[in-house]
């Protein structure tokens, strides 16, 4: 990671301070930190809070604004029923937590060791040694199956408490969810706590006089910090980033209550937003819409830098068919982002046998997943595991030159409501790289594709029509490249524009009349 630095001891005024709060570790967030450089870059006094991957915290820069990750402990991830005994439902269970892994374990050991000792009465040819044994090697064997069971029991029972699919559990999330109403995510999903616990005190100690809220999980540590405020007598201001339409996303945990819980949770605070921004005018109406919204939340597109700064400009932009060990008159399908099977990526493996000779890399967070894996092992399966490459991150602001060297941008994702109604972050990427686009029919993407003619569009999960799509694209990629010369195609594509959409929302949230604030510069602390 490039660090940025500005010089310590220096002094600065500021229109105001701003807290911006984000659930992951920062790195790989290209929209946060493009909001955190542009707003401290205007002039504002920006700390942004993340999510440390570790138990320690960490600190660098992002232009002028100061970025801060947070260790977040998480003893609320599990509910409170998942600490107790089930006597009635599974009475032979070990209590919850590690002893049945332990009795296991020790029962292996028992009899490990009578087996050796067998073996050393049959060597000493001691016959009253092995009468001896043969007490204990049999109550160890039924010790051994009776732990076996209690042991079964107690996995069972934790699967069951996964799954909540009894008529137990169906009720009592019903019961929770009628009874609380909103308020129930606090008996679904407690381990919303831990973010709070772990964010809301330094909020509470930087004083800010708006705080930026990105997605659904910050709503509420965002809303509450607004409250406390408020309590002293001191005016707070919630701008509330919405990244996506929460009731139209694949679950990101299987858990039953999950959902349902984040629904709730999102729906409780979100009445205390004084704005709200979004990606997209669908998504705006849908929130504006669902949350009973004064005004409809403006619209901030996550594009990509038109100019980056010099530091930034001196940084070497590595080079992606080097990285795939091609030259450059190899075709080249690429997919930068988030990596989940709602996103599609198989199809990108599965097309390969029939695409002789064209390369395909994803550039991903974590390239060692369970789900990376298992695209590496299926290309290993059809005989193309030399043509797969899996490439990680760049920094956001190299992304467009380093993906420029592909021939094709791939979007593959599939029908999931959320999917349908914004133009994400790699449209606009692609876009700015100036490639041909090879997308799946989901709405709004599909359509923006089909009516610009930047590229193909074909049927979500149809291997058949993506490798027809592919190929069209292959054969006369100029044809989709030309468009982007288009009069006023990308300059609405940029962040630049896009952050003076962001400015005038804190600035209108604000009154026009935040309080100007001296900001001493401090030495950049790296974990």
């Amino acid at each position: 990671m490039a660090v940025e630095t500005s010089v310590p001891g220096t002094k600065r005024v500021t229109r105001g301070k701003i807290v911006m709060l984000v659930d992951n570790g920062v790195n790989g967030d290209s929209r946060v930190q493009k909001e955190a450089r542009s707003a401290a870059a205007a002039g504002w006094d920006v700390v942004l809070l993340g999510k440390s991957p570790t138990k320690k915290g960490q600190r660098w820069q992002i232009g002028e604004a100061e970025v801060r990750l947070l260790h977040v402990p998480t003893p609320m991830h599990r509910r409170r029923h998942e600490y107790r005994r089930a006597v009635l439902r599974a009475p032979l269970a070990y209590k919850p937590g590690p002893l049945a892994a332990y009795r296991k374990q020790r029962m292996k050991a028992w009899r490990t060791e009578l087996n050796i000792q067998l073996i050393q009465a049959v060597r000493r040819r001691s016959a009253v040694g092995r009468i001896k044994l043969l007490p204990p090697r049999v109550f160890s064997k039924v010790m051994s199956k009776w732990v076996g069971l209690r042991v079964s029991q107690t996995n069972a029972l934790e699967q069951r408490r996964k799954d909540m699919q009894s008529p137990l559990d169906r009720f009592t999330t019903a019961f929770w969810l009628r009874s609380m109403g909103d308020r129930a995510w606090r008996r679904l999903d407690p381990a919303l706590w831990d973010m709070e616990l772990a964010y809301g005190k330094v909020i509470d100690s930087l004083e800010p006089d708006l705080i930026h809220a990105n997605d659904f999980r910050m709503l509420g540590v965002g809303a509450r910090a607004k409250l406390r405020a408020e309590a002293k007598g001191r005016q707070v201001k919630l701008v509330w980033d919405a990244h996506e339409f929460l009731p139209g996303i694949k679950p990101w945990n299987s858990h039953p209550r999950w959902h349902v819980a984040q629904c709730a949770y999102e729906r409780e605070f979100s009445q205390y937003a004084d704005a709200v921004t979004t990606v997209s005018e669908t998504l705006a109406e849908m929130l504006a819409d669902r949350h009973g919204l004064k005004t409809k939340p403006d619209v901030v597109l996550n594009a990509p830098d038109a100019e980056i700064s010099p530091e930034q400009a001196a940084e070497p932009v590595p080079d992606l068919r080097e990285l795939c060990g091609i030259g450059p008159d190899v075709p080249l399908a690429v997919y930068s982002g988030a990596a989940a099977p709602q996103r599609g990526l198989d199809i990108m493996v599965e097309g390969l046998p029939q695409l002789p000779g064209t390369h395909v890399a994803f550039v991903v967070l974590r390239t060692g997943s369970d789900y990376m894996n298992q695209l590496r092992a299926r290309a290993q399966e059809l005989g193309v595991a030399e043509r797969l490459h899996i490439l990680p991150y760049v920094p956001h602001y190299q992304v467009v030159p380093f993906l420029a060297a592909a021939n094709v941008g791939v979007i593959p994702i599939h029908h999931w409501p959320n999917h349908e109604i914004a133009l994400i972050t790699k449209f606009f990427e692609y876009s700015h790289a100036r490639l041909p686009f090879v997308v799946s029919d989901v709405k709004t993407m599909g359509e923006m594709v089909a009516r610009t003619g930047q590229g193909e569009v074909f049927t979500a999960e149809d291997v058949s029509d993506y490798v027809r799509g592919v190929k069209a694209v292959l054969a006369d990629p100029e044809k989709y490249r030309g468009v982007y010369d288009s009069a006023g195609l990308l300059e609405e594509w940029t962040w630049e524009a896009q952050a003076e959409v962001l400015d005038g929302v804190y600035t209108r949230a604000l009154g026009g009349s935040a309080p100007s604030r001296a900001v001493t510069q401090v030495p950049q602390v790296v974990a």
